[in-house]
């Protein structure tokens, strides 16, 4: 289980002496929200599985192959959950890698945790402060380093925080994690973290700083396009000023904009930035299936569903990202789409379809159900006729036959939904009644043992299934006619928010709506005294190396997230409108331009094409002209301009050079045919042609084969302008 080893013989901060100094990391396992409380009602969210694997193995997992040595794994609520689930997994029992549970039933936040393990005094050196729903495969060795010689120079420097770029999307202000968008001054020379909000004013669209922050720096970067990865290097001063400091509860709400704030200690707080690594924390459930696509995409690798084989079950990678464990019944008129994972055990009916999907082990799906875009959990019974969409359903549900789940839907443990019954977009159901009380996230970081949330969080199987009859005579209504369980009420402002933290893809009307809102602010309030409506500052010379490798595998991102949103489009049937709002939210997201977003669809399109079974290049060209002609009105909005169409054409040319070498003997009966379909025009063809004259011979290789149809349409353009001249 795990990685190899590596060395973690470090230097001693005293003397220049090589000493064995284990690298310690302190888990901590408790830290949910209450957006997953309908489902952490009955187990820890460090345990809820990720693509059939719990969370806190891919934590435990990166930690043993960085080097980690000892973790400290410190349990709360649902502590006997974690602690049994861990001795069972043999995380306990590893020679090179120790694993400790610390428990307690009193601390109530990240600071009671940090403070109750200062006084252990278990911590000897650096630490890594890490959460078991945080999804990393980043190298420690860099950030280690960094922190050490930083600590050398300067001992107020306690912290080193890992950073990542993510671009929120500047309508709905959130990053594709469901977070609100972050705003961090950085001291560019240092690293310095200066400032550190993630929360501003988002009515006025205005971030208000202090003047002292800007005498005091004679030079700072401000950015809102960094994703905080909940990732520290800690020195051991942290724990000992959570001790001096009983109002620190939350890490980053108090103890970081303390230090921040706090001119008498003189602590300083650093940033470390990953670009080609990952590294994610789960805690909504938009995060929850972003990471999910991201492993299934394989950005994790090697935290992939086909290399961490927990159990005795192995699962297999298959063509299109399908993941398939063993032992798995499926009817041959079953259709398992692309980025699917099957669990093992799992039987699949008769024209059931299944796409975008993580299916659990032990499931017995029927048949002509549809499943797209949900996270169906361990032994969930589905019926004859069922449709879900985008939705959570957890262990042990079932749903009657023809029952429909809207999207945005949470089914909590052992649910039953009635016959025919359509449960609401965005409801939380559970077999738990709804708490009279609901804890805030101001409040806790982990639950209270006294609030009402968690009064039943450690209920039992046992306990849950007696409560069962009970809740029959109560809920049918609510679920239908043999229904099991509670909808819970719609908070406050009812489900207006939801969409934001949901499953479900943000729908076309909120993206449209938040774009109009956005515009009308920037139209009241920007005079060129804030930051321009992208919200970048100029990039410094120097970052611009950087900032190109980043923009590099934004783009890879922004393909792969394009394409995915297509294979939705067509196999669901959406309309072109509201595709083309999707790619136009991404490329809001990412920051792109038209002739970004019109070569995303054109690779999704002829892949797509590709991917279609065929027997030869004549049924290749038919496919990409079937699929071309019925798409093409997605790709129109993006070709208005003659050199967005001169870049398809590149793109096609890279597309038969690396990626899709099948198409370079059709590229100019496909270039042809997209000039019949005005999906590119004559002089977007011709004058890629005269941008080629100078290029070397390898990057004329279409040029040549396509001479054909250039010299056609140079003729008839020529005749055009001599009818015109008579």
């Amino acid at each position: 289980m795990g990685a190899p080893k590596k060395s973690a013989v470090r230097v001693s901060e005293d003397t220049d002496e090589l000493v064995r100094v284990p690298l310690q990391a302190i888990l901590l396992a408790d830290s949910f929200t209450t957006k997953f409380r309908p489902i952490t009602l009955q187990r820890p969210k460090v345990l809820l599985p990720l693509l059939n694997v719990p969370m806190i193995n891919y934590t435990l997992m990166w930690l043993e192959s960085a080097g980690v040595e000892e973790v400290f794994v410190f349990c709360c609520a649902h502590s006997k959950q974690v602690i049994s689930y861990l001795e069972k997994t043999q995380w306990l029992s590893q020679p090179n890698f120790t694993v400790t549970t610390i428990e307690s039933h009193n601390c109530v936040s990240a600071g009671d945790a940090l403070r109750l393990i200062y006084e252990r005094n278990v911590i000897h050196g650096d630490f890594v402060l890490i959460s078991g729903d945080t999804i990393s495969n980043m190298s420690l060795t860099e950030a280690l380093r960094e922190h050490k010689e930083r600590k050398k120079k300067d001992s107020n420097a306690v912290m080193t925080m890992v950073i990542k770029r993510s671009k929120p999307n500047p309508a709905i202000r959130q990053s594709r994690l469901g977070t609100d968008e972050l705003f961090m001054a950085i001291d560019p020379d240092t690293k310095q973290l200066l400032y550190y909000e993630d929360k501003a004013d988002h009515s006025k669209a205005i971030l208000h700083l202090e003047k002292s922050l800007l005498a005091d720096n004679p030079s700072l970067s401000l950015h809102h396009d960094k994703q905080d990865c909940y990732i520290d290097i800690c020195s051991p001063e942290v724990l000992s000023l959570f001790t001096d400091n009983f109002d620190y509860q939350h890490v980053r709400r108090h103890f970081v904009k303390g230090l921040l704030v706090d001119d008498l200690m003189g602590y300083k707080i650093f940033v470390h930035e990953i670009y080609s690594d990952y590294a994610a924390r789960i805690d909504n459930f938009r995060s929850y299936d972003t990471v999910s696509k991201d492993i299934i995409h394989r950005w994790t690798y090697p935290l992939v569903p086909d290399v961490m084989n927990f159990g005795n079950t192995a699962t297999k990678l298959e063509r299109q990202g399908m993941y398939r464990a063993s032992e798995i019944s499926q009817s041959q008129s079953a259709v398992i789409g692309p980025f699917t994972s099957i669990g093992f055990g799992t039987k699949i009916g008769n024209n059931t379809k299944i796409s975008s999907s993580v299916v659990g082990e032990g499931c017995k799906i029927g048949s002509n159900v549809y499943i797209e875009g949900c996270y169906i959990w361990d032994n969930v019974i589905i019926e004859d006729g069922c449709k879900l969409r985008n939705a959570v359903v957890c262990d042990g549900v079932t749903m009657k036959s023809g029952a429909v789940l809207e999207p945005g839907v949470i089914l909590s443990f052992k649910v039953v939904v009635g016959q025919g019954f359509v449960v609401p977009c965005y409801s939380k159901v559970s077999l738990l009644q709804q708490p009279v009380e609901e804890d805030s996230d101001e409040e806790l970081e982990y639950a209270d043992s006294t609030s009402a949330i968690t009064s039943k969080v450690d209920t039992s199987d046992e306990e849950v299934a007696s409560q069962v009859l009970d809740t029959q005579l109560h809920s049918a209504s609510e679920l239908g006619v043999g229904g099991v369980g509670y909808i819970w009420s719609k908070c406050e402002g009812g489900h207006e928010e939801e969409w934001r933290h949901s499953v479900a893809p943000i729908p076309a009307d909120k993206i449209s709506e938040a774009m109009k809102i956005m515009e009308d602010e920037l139209e009241l309030t920007y005079d060129g005294s804030i930051l321009p409506p992208s919200g970048e500052l100029k990039p410094d010379c120097n970052d611009s190396e950087d900032d190109d490798n980043e923009d590099s595998r934004d783009d890879t991102y922004f393909e792969k997230e394009v394409e995915a949103t297509f294979l939705r489009a067509a196999q669901e049937n959406i309309q072109e409108a509201h595709l083309i709002l999707e790619v136009n939210s991404l490329k809001l997201s990412y920051n792109k331009v038209a002739a970004d977003c019109a070569g995303a669809v054109f690779y999704a399109l002829v892949k797509y094409a590709l991917d279609t079974p065929h027997s030869s290049a004549d049924s290749l060209l038919q496919n990409v002209k079937d699929i071309l002609r019925k798409w093409k009105n997605v790709l129109r909005p993006y070709l208005t301009d003659i050199d967005d169409q001169i870049e398809v054409i590149l793109k096609f040319e890279e597309m038969c050079s690396e990626s899709a070498k099948a198409f370079a003997p059709l590229f100019t009966s496909i270039l042809h045919f997209m000039y019949e379909e005005d999906i590119v025009e004559e002089d977007a063809i011709l004058n890629w042609d005269d941008e080629k004259k100078d290029a070397d011979d390898s990057d004329k290789v279409f040029v040549k084969q396509a001479q054909g149809l250039i010299e056609w349409l140079r003729n008839a353009s020529e005749e055009d302008d001599d009818d015109e001249e008579e």
